[in-house]
């Protein structure tokens, strides 16, 4: 069945990214078609080496197509120069990854708004924008605290906040569980729920626990760079 085009926030076509290494062409992604629905919890799955964060940083503008076409919110990302490429980012990506990437001078509430100060907004409105986010992940009693004072949790918790603040049409994570125990991970898996349920979050999510399928409401198996399932 075809997806309604204002339904669809995400669209690739024949999407492919191949490496050089020495004098041998390594193809990561094949031919990728697809389409991610506004609002909608999606999960990347597949062996590793199947190229999964490969297409996530297709789709997050971190990394460049060799061949293809991705339409992200109605914009062909191809026509795009660099410094429209950092500032679409900026506006309209959240990031999470497998390592917090939190600085550890700051406090929680300062590593939260930095985002917010890059969009320019003032001092007091970063702040404002910050506890509001650290809210959303349930924080807002560790604002003051920094890394080393927080479990790796929280410090994941952070990173969501931060990724948060500017209020993104798309949150982007990769294997964002891969360095917490069992009821961390889980505590971070129901937090995306939440937020995609109650705000209508757009989340594409890496991972490879397979009981992550569980929480999500699609699926798209990769193997080889190609697609070779799609859930729902």
């Amino acid at each position: 069945m075809e997806r309604d085009e204002q339904d669809t926030i995400i669209a690739t076509r024949n999407l492919s990214r191949t490496y050089t290494m020495g004098t041998m062409q390594v193809p990561a992604l094949k031919h990728v078609t697809l389409d991610i629905r506004r609002g909608e919890f999606a999960a990347i799955m597949g062996k590793s080496g199947s190229g999964k964060s490969t297409l996530l940083h297709q789709l997050g503008l971190l990394d460049t197509p060799t061949e293809g076409k991705i339409i992200i919110d109605g914009v062909d990302i191809s026509g795009l120069s660099e410094s429209e490429r950092t500032r679409f980012r900026l506006e309209k990506f959240g990031y999470v990854f497998q390592e917090y990437a939190i600085l550890p001078e700051l406090t929680a509430l300062e590593n939260v708004y930095l985002p917010a100060m890059a969009m320019g907004l003032s001092r007091d409105e970063c702040a404002r924008s910050g506890m509001d986010a650290l809210e959303k992940v349930g924080l807002t009693e560790r604002t003051d605290h920094r890394p080393k004072e927080l479990s790796g949790g929280e410090q994941q918790r952070v990173a969501i906040a931060r990724a948060l603040i500017n209020e993104p049409k798309i949150l982007f994570a990769d294997e964002p569980t891969a360095n917490l125990d069992s009821v961390s991970s889980r505590q971070i898996l129901e937090l995306f729920r939440a937020l995609n349920r109650d705000t209508g979050q757009t989340i594409m999510m890496v991972t490879h626990e397979l009981e992550d399928a569980d929480l999500v409401d699609r699926v798209i198996w990769l193997a080889d760079g190609e697609v070779v399932e799609r859930d729902g």
